[in-house]
């Protein structure tokens, strides 16, 4: 049975202009049971709150504030949404605070990367991680009691003018860049639409001629984003993540002809005290003194041979046969790939 590989313009790319953006905001939350803190930043950042409310503080007051947190907000506003809808939000202590579980955050000014505030946020913290800690010192922490979140828990103040209406064209731009999918999505849309309709700018967008009329232009992209097509084979890839020793194979990756063979060689080392003592009724002294013992292994593993065309299956199934480890691969695959034999890009993160 033949697999489908054919996907909606939906589901590879997006519309030009259509976007969210991250909201931030700088904030207090209050009610804390004692697990709040006591920073200079703190308690000038409550008696700003207390001014605006016309309580003004004598300078030489410091108020006790262990039920106190200073906040980062972030939240993010997608697109289209209006005034007088509602966002969730994230809320992290920037501070000392222990835990932010049980407490609740003041009105906070959530602005854009221009500065200007485009939602308000304001509510009761839903937080999943907990602390506890012992009179000796002992301390128990799970998951991260310092970040909370509230559901729902910003209003919408100002809506993000978006492009979407504006000039004769639509772009799509596609999420991985291909000019093998650029054009086939051009050519799938003028094959349902006519020609001429769509063209491929490069090897990410496709400009689309779309109705100026709103509301004609949201039934067109609805059509356009449904059209079927197959997107081109990316490009042969292993994906090395150096730290964690995961290897990808992608398609495509094939072996030209060559002999690898894996030799293990296994150092130990181990270290042991002695204490010598002197003779009895001697002017020695006792002596402590250490015996190492070095053991070397070297495991005895066969040459496999690659043969022209080796594909993705064969080459797993090779390795695992050597029987070795994600370090080992790795420095199996840097090999072939210096000595010509291995046909993808090796790229380690």
């Amino acid at each position: 049975m033949a697999q489908d590989l054919t996907q909606r313009i939906k589901d590879i790319a997006n519309v030009q202009g259509v976007r969210d953006n991250q909201l931030m905001g700088y904030g207090l939350v209050v009610g804390l049971p004692g697990t709040g803190e006591k920073a200079s930043y703190t308690e000038q950042t409550f008696k700003t709150m207390l001014k605006n409310f016309g309580i003004n503080l004598p300078a030489n007051v410091k108020p006790k504030i262990k039920n106190v947190a200073v906040v980062a907000v972030n939240a993010t506003m997608p697109a289209f949404i209006k005034p007088g809808q509602t966002l969730d939000v994230s809320v992290s202590s920037l501070g000392e605070a222990k835990s932010l579980r049980g407490g609740m955050l003041l009105q906070t000014f959530l602005k854009g990367v221009d500065g200007e505030i485009y939602a308000i946020a304001q509510g009761s913290l839903v937080v999943s991680g907990f602390s506890a800690e012992g009179l000796d010192g002992s301390k128990v922490i799970q998951n991260t009691p310092t970040v909370g979140r509230i559901p729902n828990g910003a209003i919408v103040e100002r809506s993000v003018a978006s492009p979407f209406s504006n000039g004769d064209h639509l772009t799509l731009n596609l999420r991985r860049s291909d000019f093998s999918t650029a054009k086939r999505m051009a050519d799938a849309i003028n094959d349902l639409l006519g020609p001429n309709i769509a063209r491929a700018l490069d090897g990410t967008s496709v400009q689309v001629i779309a109705p100026r009329e709103a509301s004609q232009r949201v039934a067109y992209l609805a059509t356009l984003e449904n059209i079927e097509l197959t997107p081109a084979e990316q490009a042969a890839k292993i994906i090395v993540n150096s730290r964690t020793g995961t290897i990808v194979v992608g398609q495509g990756v094939k072996l030209m002809p060559a002999a690898v063979t894996h030799g293990g060689l296994t150092v130990t080392i181990a270290e042991a005290t002695q204490v010598s003592q002197p003779n009895p009724f001697s002017d020695g002294e006792t002596v402590v003194t250490s015996n190492s013992t070095i053991d070397v292994e070297q495991e005895d593993n066969r040459m496999f041979l690659f043969n022209p065309g080796t594909t993705l299956d064969e080459l797993v199934r090779a390795v695992n046969l050597v029987g070795a480890g994600p370090s080992d691969v790795l420095a199996i695959l840097e090999a072939l790939k210096v000595a010509g034999a291995l046909h993808g890009e090796l790229i380690i993160i």
